[in-house]
């Protein structure tokens, strides 16, 4: 068996074993009532300090019918008696004298008594719950434990017990059980009926929200029909639970009466399509008849309550009885012919649910066989809860081991491809490798044709004429070096250095300015580390400076030049800002006014085009006159 399968196997073995704890407390409980029932029937006692009593005289008010005076067995059910019908009932009890000691107080149990309830003890009033036919409490749905002052009993002597109560219709009234005795004997039986009844009923209660809440943020994710169904059914399943232990249901009866009803159908209707759809088994007469089913019990429930009708509502139950029947064939054949593990256990959880409901509607409802007190289809009902949760682990595992499957794959997959992306990777950095020192080459040889080579060719036409002028021979040969050492220079790895290819342009240019008598005035402000720039961008700011340098000397007449170069990060967007100042003549005109400038400031504009830079010629605004060579190049930080 491979791992999803050992981790099925183990919820659906959790889950069952849990079904199983399950039902050897309900069988436990169940013993324990009918121990209690029949020791009430017999008119024993329960221990040596507790009295059941099995008879009471009652005076019975049945609304629309005469009042009746008669002996009534114990537990009495109003509803068998007079169904559909709401009035009075007085219960008259003579307990027998008994030894109370003096010092341990005594009490009243009772269970399933109501619905508005006032007792009196030798003709003082010990307890009252609810205002008598004031339908807004109910209190029958919890035992009553009521102590009894040590003054009001009468030694020696029979003790005087009376019950009054008001009823509405099919409310589930009457009188179930009544004992006397000490207040500690009692109080062990009021906490033990308490779990039974009450506790029990707030765990399902919750256990089904919380289910429920989870099954339909599953549906809301997923849209899975199966998830959909069991939120519709627990939340359903809450207001049935809710309803045995809230004595003070703000919403009026008989319409509270209606709305369990409903609830209850729908969650036994849809508890049966829930079966289907996790055995994958939806055959389509199937389906309709649990649709049809649920809305018949639904209509039959809601006419039953609105026409006080007690048997219409009973029929609605037989109707879902059949029905889950009906549904029981398909999970034997899948746990006993398909042989699949959760057709086993909801085979299990099924037949209980059956039997349960078979209980509840013969005994309790409709009180045959000796009739019984408490329900059992909501303890038998919370099994669907438990193999939910068991479909939702197992659903998760599956999920996780195929994810895990999948991640495996991919990773495979991953390291395969990562495999030729690094061979060719590597192959592409041998071709950008070969291609760049191409391009450099390539670079170099411009370089050298348009620099080196038009000084050249410039010194070339000089020197054949028939009389040179040595200075214009010198001028272009010190300009072919100059070409030459800056093309040198920015092979240099100092691309990213501004303020270092800025030092190195000042290096070339000094001695041509001390032999010229120029003073060079250096500021270059601390700039940040800038995001790395190409050779071709510092050759051509190099030359643009070199091309301003060189018309200071050539034509200015300046005896001083100011180089001024700073960091400017909060203008948009960030630059370098480059400013070359001589004191000269000047600019005989603005260049920037349309007319035709020489081939050297034309030049330099095309090179800080190309390099997206800004470059404004002026003459200096100051009393030294001159001109004021601006570049703006915007730079990125790293």
């Amino acid at each position: 068996m491979n791992a999803s399968g050992a981790r099925r196997l183990r919820c659906l073995l959790f889950a069952a074993l849990c079904a199983c704890l399950w039902l050897s407390l309900l069988m436990a409980g169940s013993a324990a009532q009918a121990a209690e029932r029949t020791g009430a029937s017999n008119g024993t006692s329960s221990s040596a300090r507790t009295i059941d009593i099995a008879s009471a005289d009652a005076t019975l008010e049945p609304e629309g019918l005469p009042a009746q005076q008669r002996r009534v067995q114990l537990p009495f059910r109003w509803d068998h008696e007079f169904p559909g019908r709401g009035g009075r009932a007085t219960y008259r009890i003579a307990l027998p004298a008994m030894a109370v000691p003096p010092d341990e107080p005594a009490a009243l149990l009772m269970s399933g008594v109501g619905n508005q309830v006032a007792v009196s003890f030798n003709g003082a009033l010990v307890a009252s719950y609810g205002v008598q036919g004031n339908p807004d409490h109910d209190a029958s749905k919890s035992n009553l434990l009521m102590p009894v002052a040590a003054a009001l009993h009468r030694e020696g002597q029979a003790q005087s017990l009376v019950v009054r109560t008001t009823i509405q219709r099919q409310r589930g009234a009457g009188l179930a059980s009544v004992q006397y005795g000490t207040e500690a004997s009692l109080a062990v039986q009021y906490r033990s009926q308490q779990n039974w009844r009450n506790t029990s009923a707030i765990v399902y209660a919750v256990s089904l929200l919380l289910m429920g809440g989870l099954a339909g943020g599953l549906w809301l994710r997923q849209r899975d029909a199966l998830y959909g169904c069991f939120a519709l059914a627990a939340l359903s399943g809450v207001g049935r639970n809710l309803d045995r232990v809230w004595p003070d249901v703000p919403v009026p009866w008989p319409l509270w009466g209606a709305v369990v009803a409903v609830c209850y159908a729908c969650h036994i209707g849809l508890i049966a399509r829930f079966v289907l759809l996790v055995l994958e088994r939806n055959p389509p007469w199937l389906v309709r008849s649990i649709h049809g089913a649920l809305a018949l019990s639904v209509t039959l429930a809601c006419a039953s309550f609105a026409f006080a009708k007690p048997l219409l509502w009973t029929g609605g139950l037989v109707i879902l009885q059949l029905t889950s029947i009906v549904c029981l064939p398909y999970v034997v054949h899948g746990a006993l012919v398909a042989k699949r593990r959760i057709a086993a256990v909801l085979m299990a959880a099924g037949t209980m649910a059956i039997l349960a409901g078979a209980h509840d509607l013969l005994l309790v409802r409709m009180g045959l066989f000796g009739g019984a007190e408490y329900t059992l289809t909501p303890h038998a009902m919370f099994f669907f809860v438990m193999i939910l949760a068991g479909l939702v682990v197992e659903r998760y595992s599956r999920t996780v081991d195929d994810y895990s499957a999948l991640n495996a794959n991919l990773a495979a997959r991953v390291a395969e491809r990562e495999d030729q992306l690094r061979a060719a990777f590597e192959t592409m950095r041998q071709q950008q490798q070969t291609q760049a020192v191409l391009l450099e080459r390539q670079r170099i040889m411009r370089e050298i044709h348009d620099g080196v080579g038009s000084q050249l060719v410039g010194l070339l036409n000089v020197v054949t004429q028939a009389a040179p002028d040595r200075g214009v021979v010198e001028e272009h040969v010190k300009l072919a070096l100059d070409e030459m050492r800056m093309a040198v220079d920015s092979l240099q790895p100092t691309h990213d250095d501004l303020p270092t290819v800025l030092a190195t342009l000042r290096y070339r240019l000094q001695p041509r300015l001390d032999a010229a008598g120029i003073e060079l005035v250096w500021d270059v402000a601390v700039m940040p580390a800038l995001a790395p720039f190409a050779a071709q961008a510092a050759l051509q700011l190099q030359r643009i400076l070199l091309e301003a340098f060189t018309n200071v000397l050539k034509h200015a007449r300046a005896t001083r030049i100011v180089m001024h170069a700073s960091w400017h990060g909060g203008s948009t967007p960030p630059l370098v800002r480059i400013v070359l100042t001589d004191n000269g003549r000047g600019l005989p005109a603005a260049p920037d006014d349309g007319r035709p400038a020489g081939h050297g400031i034309s030049n330099m504009r095309s090179r800080a085009q190309s390099i997206g830079a800004r470059l404004h010629i002026e003459t200096a605004n100051d009393s030294n006159g001159g001109t004021r060579v601006r570049l703006d190049w915007p730079c990125a930080l790293p």
